[in-house]
């Protein structure tokens, strides 16, 4: 499973029954196709590998290209070739400014950096309730965080991770997030957990602008 397809990293096969149940809607993919678009695009998946996330953009007619961004350093090739860089969960956790040389060396000028991080306030952020907070739900879309105060702009995509029964979704959050899963089990009324998405925006090779 790539490491951009799912918010959490799961042994299989916890992974694959999340990869399944996360945003059936197909929300998050129509919402880069916009914010893009992706559609007839050259399309750069951070740390991604052919998988069910990049299937989805496929489907959107994206040419989609996974490249590797924990080996970075110019790797790719010398002009730039992709006209959106889509980076879920594992990069740009933050703005760095190595990582954002990174995607200039990769996304042609005037193409689009969409980044996808939780957003919070939904049922799936009660499962890291015990690890404090943290930046995605807090600090990272206030107008004086590391996104918006550089130039990028947010939009939020409400979505699910929508199982069979509610039996089957409690059965896989208790085995894949232990005491807090059970708690969030425990409370279920319906087979499907509400989750939020911030997706992260901005056109490189313009100067960074208000949020």
């Amino acid at each position: 499973m790539s490491v951009s397809d799912l918010p959490v990293t799961l042994p299989d096969p916890l992974a694959r029954r999340l990869a399944l149940a996360l945003d059936v809607e197909g929300k998050i993919p129509r919402a880069l196709d916009a914010l893009g678009p992706v559609s007839d695009r050259d399309v750069a998946v951070a740390d991604g590998r052919p998988g069910r996330f990049a299937e989805r953009l496929a489907e959107l007619g994206a040419r989609v290209k996974p490249v590797d961004w924990r080996d970075t350093g110019g790797h790719q090739q010398d002009a730039p070739w992709a006209d959106a860089l889509v980076a879920c969960w594992s990069a740009f956790r933050g703005v760095v400014p190595g990582e954002m040389a990174e995607a200039a060396r990769i996304v042609r000028p005037g193409g689009r950096l969409l980044v996808v991080h939780d957003y919070g306030r939904d049922d799936v952020s009660q499962l890291h309730a015990a690890e404090g907070e943290r930046p995605e739900y807090s600090l990272w879309s206030r107008r004086d965080g590391p996104f918006l105060a550089n130039g990028f702009k947010v939009r939020v995509v409400h979505c699910w991770w929508t199982f069979d029964s509610v039996e089957a979704a409690q059965g896989f959050l208790e085995e894949a997030f232990a005491e807090a899963g059970g708690a969030v089990a425990a409370a279920l009324k319906r087979p499907r957990l509400s989750y939020n998405v911030a997706i992260y925006h901005r056109t490189l090779g313009t100067a960074p602008g208000p949020g």
